[in-house]
Parts: C-alpha cells; structure tokens; sequence
C-alpha cells in the first residue's frame, strides 16, 4: 500500500431532532457508511451532534444525559469494524458540573474525550448556564462502559499523523488551543462546532478557518450544527470546511435540508516538510508548546490510494483564474523591474544592456528593462538592445528582436558572432563541421563576452535573461548565458514567462502587440544550431530536454512541499492524465532528478537576481545545496 503522504478526512452535518439522541445517532452512522465508501479514514460531526445543540435547560435532565450515553455506546459498536476514527460531539456529566465535549473513538474503542475549553457566554450564546470549562481538566471517567481518559490530548493516528482537537469557541479566542496542540505536534486538527447564521459571518469564519491553519502549519477541518437545529432565536447552516496552510480544500453547501458530507485529501507529507523548514514554527514551540496526554491508536488498515479526487494543478506557478494571473503577473512585473532600478540607482549607472534573441526570456528581460527606465524618468534609449546572429538564428527570431527593439524604441545593435566564433573554433583546433557542446556553448561564450564588454564600455549593466526553470535543469552555459551583472528572471519558471508577456502585450499598442504575440508563439530554442532546409528552428529545447510544463511541475513539488520522485509521478499522473503517459512521466522525471542534481554548481555561482515567488533556486537565500551531491537515493526512490 502507498499513501503518499495523503488521507482523506470528512465533515458530516447529520439531520438531527431537538434532543433525540436515538435519532440523532442514527443519522450519524449512515453519515459514517457514506464516508467509509468515500475512503474517509477521518470524520467528524457538530458540537453537541448526539443531543443537538439546541437543548437548552435540558442539558440539566438526566433522561438527555444517560441517552446521550447509551446511544454513543451503540455507536461505537455499530462502527466497531469500519476503522474509521470518529468524532462525535455530546454533553457529558463530571463531578456535578456538564461538559460540553468532543469523544474520539476508533474500531470499537473510545480513545478520549476533550471538554471545550472556552465557553462563550457573548452575544446570542449562553452557555455558562449549561457547561464548565474543560481547560484544566485532566483526569479518567467512565463512559458508555469504557475507562478513558477526560482533557486535552492528542492521537497518534499514523506516523505522519497526530490530530489534535478543539471545540467550536476555542478556535475564536486570541490563542487558540489548536495553535499549543500544533505546537506540540498535531498537523491536523478538528473542529467540532455550531456556529449560527448571520450576514457576513460566513467569509469571517472561513477566513479564520484559512488563517489559522496557515499560522499552525496544519490541515484544519471543521464542521458546525446544520438547519434542523431549534430556530426559536438561531439559525444555524451546517457550514463545513477543510483546510490545508491556508488553502480551503473543500466547502461544503450551507442549509441543506438533508445529511451532508464534505470531505478532502489532505497531504501530511507536504505539511511535515513545510513544518521541518520553517525554524520560526520550531522557535515558537518554546513558549507556546504544553505536554497532552498522547494516545496511541492506530489504524487497523492504512489507506492505499485508487480513487484520488485532490485537484492537482497542472501548473501550479501559474493562477487558472485570469483576473488573478493578471493580477500575479502585474506584481511580478513590478518587483523585477523596481529590484532592477534599485540595482541602477545604486551603482549610479543610467543604462542598461541585454542581448535579445527573439525568444521568450530575453523579451521579458527587453520589457523589464523598459519599465525599469520608465520608473527612473530615464530615455528607452538608454537600453541597449544587441542582436547577435550566430549559425543557428533564423529568419523569424532575427526580424522580431529587431521588430520589438523599434517598438520599444531602444537603441539597436547588431553584432554577428559567426565570424568571431569561427575563428575561436579554429584557435581550439574545433572542426566546424562537428556541431556538439563545443560548437554550441561556442556561440554562447562570444555572445556573452560581447554583451558583457558592450556594458563596460557603455557604463552599463548586463540584464540577465536566464529563467528559473533553465536554471533547475542546468539548460545554460557555464559562464556563457549563465552570467549577467543582474538577473530579473532568474526566479520566474518557464511556464510563468509566457503569461507575463502576453500580459504586457495585451496592454501594448496594436503593432508591439504582434510582435509579441508572434514571440510567444514561436518553438523555445537556443539556436545553437544551424537551421533545417526550409529555415525553419532545428533545435527546439523541449524535444531535448522533455516539457517545460512537466519539469516546472516537478520543481514546484519538489523544492515547494519536498515531494519524493513516487509522489511527484503520482501527483503528475493526477495532473497530466489526459496529456502524458505513465512511461513519459517516468522518462522526464528521471531526466529532470538528475539534471537538476549535477547542474547545481551552475546554481552556487549565480548573479543577484529579485525573488518573486514561493520557489526561488538563490545559492545565498532559498536553496542551498552541495554540488556533489548525488541523486542515486531520489532517483532510486
């Protein structure tokens, strides 16, 4: 069995009757059916799901107590082979006072019961009428003819996996207990709750829900009392949310008028990786983290996973809303050119330089630098643009650098390096007609020699034109391309350059426009190499080195969330299914762990370049690695 770091975790908002606990459980378990066809190995139910919350003084009558009783433990029977961990919400009585609790049990057991801590006595809630804080409890009750042990604590479910839980207020007050229980190991937790209806409500709680499993670094479900609760004065929706560091996985429909059940995947491995790396998590653990009660309750039957409903975006740089993607490519714009005119301002230098192919990189570089002098009060003249025709420039990438100089009004040079190139081939004794590395990183050399003189003499600086994906697979020459003076799109992956261009072109007049427009449907190549026959690009990258889109899917989850290579082939068979076979996943995965292995001592010695995403390849900042590392254990893996 694989998981790959997943389980699926469900919300179930029961139809319930106003203090029927018989009907209520009942209801409950044909949720739990529901969950197990589903492959929920979690599931969780309201605040108070076995009363319903909306009993009132009732809560005083032992009739609703003892049936709350005698009903769970009718349930935990009934769910005894189903090996799901179940929450149910029910009042229970304590040393004279009423608990408002949370009861876990698993395969049979019941592993605890976790009182709710704060009782919100605000507003249209009333609740220190009826219940007790559980907030220093901790002790061992009798229940449903069971010993279990009665506080706060946490289950170890898995070893990925530790849930905490907390009761609907708790979750509201300026230090929840979710964020201790957190920090003291639970990367999921639960939230049993009833949260009435009222205009606005639901975007604040969803954006508490968001928020607080961001700052705790965990999965966050939570599921509150549905429609047919009492409505002498409330009236509560059944609202239910999954969360995983931020991200709403899944919402579920409010006032339905019949059983309902949200559930998602959520990705521990991802969470665990992301907790390991974030030292600021670590350092709060000092002052925030308390020693719970651990129980440990594992699954009968791990989960091995055949039908994956988790949306997996197959381009995860990159917003599949177009309002958001505009608005993700206006900032991106706007941090590399603002870091390029600190860069200027800072060295006191008014000009910049950039080689331009007519190819997608150098053209983001060419739009960066324009707005860079637009920000500077400075003249577009004061870039200047240099084309430099080698063996392998056809006639379509030389007239649209040309075409797109003009449009932008920068002043033009054209350089052709076959001549210099020859005559260095001829130097090293390299016969010409040999078109290998040497024939290729040949022309790459001349070109940044000559760029880099060009800015020497110019008083300017060399605007890198190399992207992050180029930089992941070591598609550069070592001190050819692979140096600048300052590299605005050293962190921006391929799949994104193309979107931050048509978003400038859709912004430009009709006749740059076109010429990007015509940029952006041109092959990706570096022409190194002569072209066919009919002068068309003999040389294009992705017939080389495998899809772009498909090698920054895999940089994204490896680097990002630290996704073994059985995971990202999973994650990109979900992703790609209609597109790529299972034996092309496996021919570009391999591809990409070992280029992105043995490429690294291009990435130690990279020029400054503006991050401006979650992924960034910086030797002084996000990802620091040795270049001898070997990559036989992932490729293996």
């Amino acid at each position: 069995m694989n998981n790959y770091g997943f389980i699926k975790v469900a919300c179930g908002v029961p139809k319930v009757k106003v203090a029927n606990p018989s009907y209520n459980t009942n209801e409950i378990y044909n949720l739990v059916k529901e969950a197990k066809k589903e492959g929920a190995k979690i599931f969780i139910t309201p605040e108070l799901s076995i009363s319903s919350y909306t009993c009132a003084d009732l809560f005083f009558q032992d009739t609703l107590l003892e049936k709350c009783e005698e009903e769970l433990e009718k349930l935990v029977e009934k769910t005894a082979d189903d090996d799901i961990f179940i929450v149910v919400g029910m009042p229970i009585k304590y040393k004279n006072a009423i608990y408002n609790c949370a009861v876990a049990f698993l395969n049979g057991e019941i592993l605890g019961v976790i009182p709710k801590e704060f009782i919100p006595t605000h507003s249209e809630f009333y609740e220190k009428r009826w219940f007790a804080s559980g907030k220093d409890v901790s002790d061992e009750l009798s229940l449903a003819g069971q010993e279990v042990f009665f506080g706060q604590m946490l289950f170890k479910l898995r070893k990925d996996l530790t849930v905490g839980i907390e009761v609907c207020e708790d979750l509201w007050v300026p230090i929840a207990p979710s964020a201790k229980l957190a920090l003291s190991g639970a990367n999921l937790i639960l939230n049993i709750s009833a949260s009435n209806e009222v205009v606005s409500k639901d975007e604040y709680r969803t954006n508490l829900i968001s928020s607080q499993s961001a700052k705790c670094l965990c999965a966050y479900a939570y599921v509150s009392a549905g429609v047919h609760e009492s409505t002498t004065d409330l009236l509560f929706g059944g609202s239910s949310l999954i969360a995983e560091n931020g991200i709403i996985l899944n919402k579920g429909k409010r006032f339905e008028r019949e059983n309902q059940l949200t559930s998602a995947y959520i990705d521990l491995q991802k969470l665990n990786f992301q907790r390991r790396q974030n030292i600021s998590f670590s350092d709060s653990r000092e002052q925030y983290e308390e020693f719970y009660e651990e129980i440990e309750c594992e699954f009968e039957n791990d989960i091995d996973i055949t039908e994956f409903d988790r949306f997996v975006d197959p381009h995860p740089f990159t917003p599949n809303d177009e309002n958001q993607r505009i608005e993700r490519c206006n900032e991106i714009f706007n941090i590399q050119s603002s870091a390029l005119a600190k860069r200027l301002e800072h060295t006191g230098l008014k000009k910049l330089v950039v080689g331009i192919s007519g190819g997608l990189d150098s053209t983001l570089a060419l739009l960066v630098a324009t707005q860079t002098m637009k920000l500077l009060n400075l003249p577009s003249e004061n870039i200047i643009g240099i084309t430099m025709p080698g063996f392998g420039t056809t006639d379509r990438t030389y007239t649209n650098a040309l075409d797109l100089m003009k449009s932008l009004n920068v002043t033009i040079k054209e350089i052709s390096i076959k001549e210099a190139a020859t005559l260095h081939m001829k130097d090293i004794e390299h016969d010409i007609n040999i078109h290998d590395v040497t024939y290729e990183n040949t022309q790459a050399r001349e070109r940044t020699q000559v760029l880099m003189d060009m800015a020497n003499k110019n008083g300017a600086i060399l605007v890198g034109t190399g992207d992050l994906s180029e930089m992941a697979l070591g598609w550069c020459t070592y001190n050819g391309d692979h140096m600048s003076m300052y590299g605005v799109n050293a962190s921006v992956p391929k799949t994104l350059v193309s979107h931050l261009v048509r978003t400038v072109a859709m912004i430009s007049d009709d006749k740059t426009k076109d010429i990007l427009l015509d940029i952006l449907d041109t092959p990706v190549s570096p022409e190194l190499l002569p072209p066919t026959k009919d002068g068309k690009i003999a040389q294009k990258t992705e017939d080389n080195i495998g899809p772009y889109e498909l090698h920054d899917f895999f940089l994204y989850y490896f680097i990002r969330f630290g996704a073994k290579k059985d995971k990202l082939h999973f994650l990109a068979k979900q992703a790609f299914k209609d597109k790529y076979s299972d034996e092309t996943i496996e021919k570009w995965l391999n591809n990409f762990m070992k280029r992105f292995f043995i490429s690294q001592f291009k990435r130690s010695c990279t020029p400054d370049a503006p991050k401006v995403g979650s992924v960034s390849l910086s030797p002084r900042g996000d990802f620091r690695m040795p270049s001898d590392a070997d990559f036989s254990a992932w490729l293996e893996d």
